[in-house]
């Protein structure tokens, strides 16, 4: 019997769509982009730029932004800086455009790094809101004031969709720039920040003071209306002695607020929240974590509190990459993974996102918690209880991309690029996560690595239910 030519086409097509999707469950193929694009410049934009505008009136608040305030979502701190005098530290907010029914006190701070002196930073707690309510707020003095709004996360539960942003080392050049823009145009409702935030100890005396001014007016567009979830970086450390300034993270405390105190952290630096159907663990890079320390003792109890009947998707946000293939930076979280890579493996965590490295690079699940100096796998190996890592330390900073990655990719390396951008979460239910990386391709968003993710303890645990309403055991793996 003949088959015309156009027949087989489409039956072509599924075969080797299936073939793909074979190779991809299995882990086998490895992607190493060699996209080259030609890049804006890597310095910083001018202050005189549109985008670091100061807003009009007499100490007008500026640098306006919000994190969630709490551990479940029904809060939020709202930060600004007012730049001559004190003013007004109260911030007025309701559901109605320009009806504020009520109102909250914040705390005021400010500090000197060289001869550089800070405006007043502003801290506001704004809590007992209602889930998945649009507020308004209204920050400011007479005709100075100003006005934005945001959106609460929907009330914590195992299917509640929602979409977060995931940008890291961004810096305030045009690349930086256009990773803001296109993040803004991609359907997120809060950032998941990565560390390496301005950039300014890149900057000597009193301009490092000045370029933080000018990051935090650069990220007002987005960060005044949905929630940028912080973590700290090596260029938040910011260690000058040769100025007189040896206070580890000095500005980024003084600046950045988080609802550490709601998990039961003791240091800003590391914390916990519960947003939507997700809960996000943040650590730091650069603090001590090995055993028995502060960050050591919180992330082993934080841990313990994990329900994954109601936060079913486990997130980690810390700066250093555990496993890069970049030539650049190369094993600097091997110590890390060292202390805690085993606790990710147990408690099934589903994605560990990091920055540092000027690059875009998702791994395999795999996992390398059976070697030791005497004994053990010397490699990585494939495991389904492990996370997928994810460096998106590709934001746009002034530093450039790391353009050398290992050759030839290791196995766990999927997919990795040398490229400026953004990745997305959007999270459908308690099973199913669809994920992007968008590449920033000489002006436009373009989606260059996307998968399905299946959830860590759901999928295991529907397959469980399943094997027992049929009276079967499951099959011990080994590892």
């Amino acid at each position: 019997m003949a088959v015309s030519f156009a027949k087989l086409v489409p039956l072509f097509q599924i075969m080797l769509y299936l073939t793909l999707l074979l190779i991809l469950n299995n882990g086998t193929a490895r992607i190493t982009s060699r996209f080259i694009r030609t890049e804006w410049p890597s310095a910083d934009i001018p202050l005189h730029n549109k985008v670091f505008d100061i807003p009009k009136g007499h100490n007008a608040p500026q640098q306006v932004r919000i994190t969630q305030g709490d551990y479940d979502g029904k809060a939020v701190i709202i930060s600004w800086v007012t730049p001559n005098e004190l003013g007004s530290n109260r911030v007025q907010y309701g559901k109605l455009e320009k009806k504020y029914d009520s109102s909250a006190e914040g705390t005021v701070t400010n500090y000197t790094f060289y001869k550089y002196k800070s405006g007043y930073i502003h801290h506001c707690l704004v809590d007992d809101l209602e889930y998945d309510t649009k507020y308004y707020y209204k920050i400011g003095d007479g005709d100075s004031s100003r006005e934005f709004w945001f959106q609460t996360p929907p009330k914590i539960h195992p299917d509640a969709p929602y979409t977060f942003g995931i940008i890291g080392d961004l810096g305030q050049t045009y690349n930086s720039l256009s990773t803001l823009k296109h993040y803004m145009q991609s359907g997120g409702q809060s950032v998941l920040f990565l560390g390496d935030l301005s950039y300014a100890d890149r900057y000597e005396y009193n301009d490092v003071g000045i370029r933080w001014d000018s990051w935090g007016r650069f990220i007002e567009q987005s960060a005044a209306y949905q929630p940028w979830i912080w973590s700290a970086g090596n260029h938040e450390i910011e260690f000058m002695p040769n100025m007189g300034e040896v206070i580890p993270f000095k500005s980024y405390l003084h600046r950045i607020a988080t609802p550490y105190t709601a998990s039961k952290s003791t240091n800003p630096l590391w914390y916990a929240i519960r947003r939507a159907s997700a809960h996000i663990i943040v650590l730091s890079s650069y603090s001590p974590y090995v055993k028995y320390t502060p960050q050591w003792w919180w992330l082993r109890e934080e841990l313990k509190k994990v329900d994954r009947e109601k936060t079913p998707w486990l997130i980690v946000l810390m700066h250093v990459p555990l496993y890069s293939s970049n030539v650049v930076h190369y094993m600097e979280g091997e110590s890390m993974r060292a202390v805690f890579e085993s606790w990710f493996v147990h408690s099934r965590v589903d994605f560990i996102f990091a920055g540092h490295v000027h690059a875009y690079e998702r791994s395999y699940r795999i996992s390398n918690i059976h070697y030791n100096f005497t004994s053990g796998d010397r490699y990585p190996v494939p495991d389904k209880s492990a996370p997928v890592y994810l460096t998106v330390g590709d934001g746009g900073n002034q530093e450039g991309l790391a353009g050398r990655f290992l050759d030839p990719q290791p196995n766990y390396s999927a997919f990795r690029e040398a490229s400026y951008g953004h990745s997305t979460l959007e999270i459908k239910n308690r099973t199913h996560a669809f994920y992007h990386w968008n590449r920033n391709d000489d002006g436009n968003k373009v989606t260059t690595d996307s998968v399905v993710f299946h959830n860590q303890y759901w999928s295991n645990n529907l397959r469980r239910r399943k094997l027992k309403k049929n009276h079967l055991k499951p099959r011990v793996e080994v590892r």
